[in-house]
């Protein structure tokens, strides 16, 4: 099983200087990508344009992002992000997400009315039709398609709900789940592989992954009393890991658990992302395969 580390900013991460002095640092670390999330009504960079940006600047890094189609046109979605994959020379890694359903979230993407969920199947369905050269339909022409270079471009779901996780068997390349515990994730592991097996699907093993975010040291608590409010139903010292060796116990459990794609995100603010690459190599990079 091939383990591999992204690392994803911390939030607030916006400015031109910002993202490519913290691709370059993970990058010259030796991880192996990095990691952007589509928050439409939150302080970050839409993905697809920092990654393009980062493409230019980068030459191994992978580069993954959590993309919530809701809001956009589907066939420009599609076009757009096969037009990224061809630009980073197939690094694309993706993730659709229905957003995090923030106050104003609904109206900003003027969506209403029918389950996130559903207009996610929907809108995937659609999307790999058009990259396979499907009929664009509406009139558009055939030669306005565009193929990603990744055959197939793949798509991973998260989730943590039972519909999420049968949807993620039913229909998804993989999943990257967050907010959860090493016991809940192996748990969810094995509820997707039921939901494939029912589909008549398999799910490559190598395909499960998990958002896990860190702190370098506890601080004043605040950090616990945010994952609280999250998940009320969890302990947050389960959630969050705390110092070098604290990370390399829950990457290890959930290892163990069949997970093996991490997406690493620091819980505070990062004064420099050099040091903080640094850190993160000496903790933990000697587990990447």
């Amino acid at each position: 099983m091939k383990v591999r580390f992204a690392i994803a900013p911390a939030a607030g991460t916006r400015s031109a200087e910002e993202l490519l002095g913290f691709a370059a640092a993970v990058e010259a670390a030796g991880f192996d990508g990095i990691w952007l999330s589509d928050l439409p009504v939150g302080p970050a960079v839409d993905p697809m344009l920092a990654l393009a940006l980062i493409a230019g600047r980068t030459s191994s890094l992978k580069l993954g992002a959590n993309v919530v189609p809701l809001g956009r046109n589907p066939f420009l979605l599609a076009k757009a992000l096969a037009q990224l994959d061809r630009l980073s020379g197939g690094r694309l890694l993706l993730s659709f997400v229905p957003g995090l359903d923030q106050p104003g979230e609904r109206k900003a993407l003027a969506w209403q009315g029918a389950s996130r969920g559903a207009v996610l199947e929907e809108t995937l369905a659609r999307v790999r039709t058009w990259w396979s050269g499907g009929a664009p339909g509406d009139g558009v022409p055939a030669d306005a398609l565009v193929a990603p270079l990744q055959d197939p471009l793949e798509v991973w779901l998260g989730g943590r709900a039972p519909a999420a996780l049968d949807r993620v068997g039913r229909i998804a390349d993989g999943w990257l789940g967050a907010l959860v515990t090493p016991a809940e994730a192996a748990a969810a592991r094995a509820r997707i592989e039921a939901a494939a097996d029912r589909a008549g699907r398999e799910i490559d093993r190598e395909h499960y992954g998990l958002s896990v975010a860190y702190a370098r040291d506890a601080g004043d608590g605040r950090l616990f009393e945010d994952l609280r409010a999250r998940r009320r139903d969890a302990d947050p010292r389960a959630l969050l890991p705390v110092g070098a060796e604290g990370l390399r116990a829950m990457l290890g459990e959930l290892i163990d658990g069949g997970l093996s794609k991490f997406v690493l995100r620091p819980a505070g603010p990062v004064a420099s992302w050099e040091a903080e690459a640094a850190w993160l190599a000496g903790a933990i990079l000697d587990l990447q395969s």
